[in-house]
Order: C-alpha cells, then sequence, then structure tokens
C-alpha cells in the first residue's frame, strides 16, 4: 500500500504541480504564437509595396514608377517593349569592364505623341549603343545602357537624378547622361543639378538657349551647364536656318507666341522677334494650360487671331509660331476656316511641329487652301539622300544608320550578330536619328577620355572631352550631319532640315538650311 500511495501520490503531484501549468503556459505559447502570426500576416497583407522592378519604385503620394532601371522592366508600356528587350540583351552580353550610361526620358509618358518620341528616341540610342559595342574595333570601354525614368512630366527628376548620382561611384560606373529630349523647366532643372554635381549630360533633342551654355543674358552666366553638350541646335540656330531659307522680310510677317511660355517656346519667341525687328504689327499672344499637351481654350484664342490674320496688310504672308506643338495644330485648324480664303499664308517655326505628323486632330483640309507649314527639323530620313552638300554632314553617315535599321528589322531570331528586333520605326520625326547622334557623341566622349591602360574614365574627364570634338578629325559624323561643338558644348552651324507638313500628315524634306547660311569648311572649327 505504501508503494501504491507513494505512486499515487507521484501521479497526483505530476499532474496537478507540473503538467496542469506546463499545459497552460503551452497554450498560453501557442495563443503568442498565433497572434504573431496574424500581426505578420496582417501586416503583410496591408504592406504597401512601392516597388515596381530593380530600381525602380512609386514614391509616396504618386503611382507613377520612376527611378533607373537596369532590367527589361518596361513601365507598363507595351510600345517600349521590343527596345527595352533588345537593350538587356546587349547589356546581359556585356561581362565586366563597362561603362553605364543612362537615358534620360518621361517612359511613363500618357499622350501618345510624347510616348512616340520616347519609343523614337530609345530605339535611336540602342542602336548606337549596338554599333560601339560591336563596331568598335577593339575601343572600349564597352556600353552599357540603362533607362532612367523622372515621371510623365519630369515632377520626380530628384529622385532619380540622387540615384544617378549613386551609380557614379558603384559597380555601375555611370559616366553619362543623354536624352533631357524635351525643353521644360523640369529637365532644366534636372540637367542644372546633374551637371552641378559633375555628371556629364548630352542633349537629344533639347533646342532651348535657356537649356544651353555660352547664351548672353543667362543669369547663372556663360556656363550655367557645366558638362553639358548638346545635339540639336538652340532655337536661335533654328530660326537663323529658317530665315535665310524663307528670306523673311518683317514687313510680310506676324508673330503669334506663347504666353507666358515655357523654355523652348520662350527663346523660339525671343529668336523670332529679333527676326520681325520693325514689323508693322505688334505679336499677338495666346495663353496655353501648364500643360500644353492639354486642349485648353487656346482654339477660342485661334478664332480670333485668324480674324487679326485676315485684317493684315495684302502683303503679308509669313506667319512666325512660337509654340507647342498642340496649340500649333489648333491655330492650324482654325486658319483653315478663315474668312480670307483667297489669301495664302506659309507658318514658320520650331521642331517642335515634327510631332503633327501622327497627329490625326490634325485637319488635312487646313493644308490644301492656302496654309503651308514650313519648320527646322532635328534631321529628317530624306536629307542626305539626294545632291547633299559636300560638307556638314554625308550620305554614307546617314546609310550607315538605314544599314543598321535594316539589320534589326531583319533579325526575327535575335542573333547576336546583328541589332536585335525593336518593333516598328518611323524615322520622319527626326527623333530616332538625333538620338542616335547623342548616343555616338556620348561614347566618343567617353571613350577618348578613358586613360591608356584604365577601363573606364572620371566624370570630370568626359565633361572635359566636348570642348574637343570638332575639326576634321575630331568630329562626331552624324547622320543628322557633322556634330562639331563649340567652346560651350553647342554644336557649329548644324544642318537643319526644312520639312513641310503635307495634307496627309507627312514630313516632306524640302532642303537642308544653315545657321551661318552656308555648310561649314571641312575643318569644321567653330570661329572665335
Amino acid at each position: 500500500m505504501a508503494r501504491s500511495g507513494f505512486r499515487g501520490f507521484g501521479a497526483w503531484l505530476r499532474e496537478g504541480v507540473w503538467a496542469i501549468p506546463l499545459r497552460r503556459y503551452l497554450a498560453l505559447l501557442v495563443t503568442a504564437a498565433l497572434v504573431t502570426g496574424i500581426g505578420f500576416a496582417v501586416r503583410a497583407l496591408t504592406h504597401d509595396d512601392r516597388s515596381c522592378a530593380p530600381g525602380v519604385v512609386r514614391p509616396a503620394g504618386s503611382d507613377e514608377c520612376v527611378g533607373v532601371s537596369t532590367t527589361d522592366y518596361s513601365f507598363g508600356r507595351k510600345q517600349l517593349a521590343d527596345t527595352i528587350r533588345a537593350i538587356d540583351r546587349e547589356n546581359d552580353s556585356l561581362r565586366s569592364g563597362y561603362v553605364t550610361v543612362a537615358l534620360f526620358e518621361p517612359f511613363t509618358a500618357t499622350d501618345d505623341d510624347n510616348l512616340g518620341d520616347v519609343l523614337h528616341e530609345l530605339q535611336g540610342a540602342y542602336l548606337a549603343q549596338w554599333k560601339v559595342n560591336h563596331d568598335a574595333n577593339g575601343e572600349g570601354p564597352p556600353i552599357r545602357l540603362v533607362l532612367a525614368n523622372p515621371g510623365r512630366t519630369g515632377a520626380h527628376w530628384e529622385h532619380t537624378v540622387d540615384q544617378l548620382e549613386r551609380m557614379t561611384t558603384t559597380s555601375d560606373r555611370l559616366r553619362a547622361v543623354t536624352g533631357i529630349g524635351l525643353s521644360t523647366e523640369e529637365n532644366t532643372r534636372a540637367v542644372k543639378e546633374l551637371t552641378r554635381r559633375g555628371i556629364p549630360v548630352v542633349g537629344t533633342s533639347i533646342t532651348a538657349d535657356s537649356l544651353a551654355n555660352g547664351q548672353q543674358g543667362n543669369p547663372d552666366g556663360l556656363k550655367p551647364f557645366p558638362g553639358l553638350a548638346r545635339t540639336a541646335p538652340t532655337n536661335t540656330d533654328e530660326a537663323r536656318a529658317l530665315a535665310s531659307f524663307a528670306k523673311v522680310a518683317a514687313d510680310k510677317a506676324v508673330l503669334v507666341y506663347d504666353d507666358p511660355g515655357d523654355p523652348y517656346t520662350l527663346t523660339l519667341q525671343a529668336s523670332f522677334e529679333k527676326l520681325l525687328t520693325g514689323s508693322r504689327y505688334q505679336p499677338w499672344p495666346f495663353t496655353p494650360l501648364a500643360d500644353r499637351t492639354e486642349e485648353g481654350t487656346t482654339a477660342n484664342d485661334f478664332r480670333q487671331i485668324r480674324e487679326l490674320v485676315c485684317d493684315t496688310a495684302p502683303g503679308v504672308n509669313t506667319i512666325l509660331f512660337a509654340g507647342r506643338h498642340t496649340q500649333l495644330r489648333q491655330f492650324i485648324n482654325a486658319l483653315g476656316e478663315r474668312g480670307c480664303q483667297q489669301r495664302e499664308f506659309t507658318i514658320l517655326t520650331g521642331d517642335d511641329a515634327s510631332y503633327l505628323t501622327g497627329d490625326r486632330k490634325l485637319d488635312p483640309e487646313a493644308l490644301k487652301h492656302g496654309i503651308s507649314v514650313r519648320y527646322g527639323a532635328l534631321a529628317h530620313p530624306d536629307a542626305w539622300i539626294k545632291n547633299p552638300p559636300k560638307t556638314g554632314g554625308s550620305a554614307t553617315d546617314a546609310q550607315d544608320l538605314n544599314e543598321l535599321l535594316s539589320a534589326a528589322q531583319a533579325n526575327r531570331t535575335a542573333k547576336s550578330d546583328r541589332p536585335s528586333p525593336i518593333g516598328p520605326i518611323d524615322l520622319e520625326d527626326g527623333q530616332l536619328i538625333i538620338a542616335y547622334d547623342a548616343m555616338r557623341l556620348t561614347v566618343e566622349g567617353v571613350r577618348e577620355a578613358t586613360p591608356r591602360g584604365r577601363s573606364a574614365p572620371t566624370l570630370a574627364d568626359v565633361g572635359d572631352e566636348w570642348t574637343l570634338i570638332k575639326g576634321s578629325s575630331g568630329r562626331v559624323n552624324g547622320a543628322s550631319g557633322w556634330i562639331c561643338l563649340d567652346n560651350y558644348g553647342n554644336p557649329y552651324d548644324k544642318a537643319v532640315p526644312i520639312v513641310e507638313l503635307t495634307p496627309d500628315r507627312h514630313a516632306r524634306f524640302v532642303e537642308i538650311a544653315w545657321p551661318t547660311g552656308r555648310p561649314p569648311e571641312k575643318d569644321c572649327l567653330p570661329p572665335s
């Protein structure tokens, strides 16, 4: 009985002293684990994941995916996917020793005009990347291309610029930024900050004088953007080329301009005003929305301005238009319904008119009845084909790009010995051509600045190279014409194709004009 009693006491002890509390502790632990797990699950379900792809995020308060993409991420724009895949293939083929160049464009653009612009510049940059990597004849370093998106309107430029600066000190070895296609306030701020931080920039289609070095009257001096080079002529040079072509007479022309204007329209207006010194008429303003891709109420302004046009003296036959393409299209449509149908007018304007080749809202009838539109383009596929000038560019240089395009279009299986497919091609707006040349200019600076025996240059050395891109052996023989930079990084006497907008929305090449009135000499050395 003693043993039985002891065993009973032991069982009670285990049950009463250890087992019951142990079960309670275990129950508490299980409950705590469940609560913790549920907490983690709730946080996981409710966590606001702002990432879009490696290097690309949605900033607080925005649904746009911005930043620097180093993969085949196409920013949700299927139009860009083929070319971005091609870039990713080329980047993946580079094992080591490469230098990175960033293409700075609004890859999340929503309107068709700007998105088409981005596509064409993307295609041009890729074709140049492929060419300099595969036709390098042993020259290096190889070039990796990444995509820098500041947002649809450029509002997130600071985020993207910060990211680009970090890439200059990592294995990315970022050494230059190209692109910056539009002369906007946001892009001006981005370029100013990039160059302030010592990052060289090569503009593709920016033409505003205020976004260039060496321009008189700039409050920051003659070099507000140290390290900036450009492929396109300034608005002043475009206007000079237009004037030399059209023989504009002040007493036979009027000016219609954007008020308050943006960097592009303001400098175009200033250039046109110089041509109209002594005109008998004050210029006529119109006021668009801040986002000049929007329609706004400017169509009302143009209905009134068309009546003023009809009121001008019989000899007036030229209208200088300092405005963006949306407002230009509205103005053309309004003039098509003018009361003085018997009078003919020629509209002269800047390169932003190239967007109208794809604008379905343009009334073709307006261009059939006494209205012609001519503008200074950045480039045109026909400019160097027939009877080209002896200097300033060549058919051979233009044909090199055409051969790359043909090889890409024929490469249906993405063979590595030719450029990968990049989707539909459209050269009429000149954006692909000018972006191709800008990328080649960028690489020229990178490679010339790379010391012998080293695999990468410094940022400062790349920026210093722009002053040496000139002369018969130092210039870049671009598909858009020779690129000979002055000491401020601006192209000297760059070819300006004069283009006419046709009723079927095409850009018909007319002739090449020159800011100085004639092609540059063979040495292509800017005068003092």
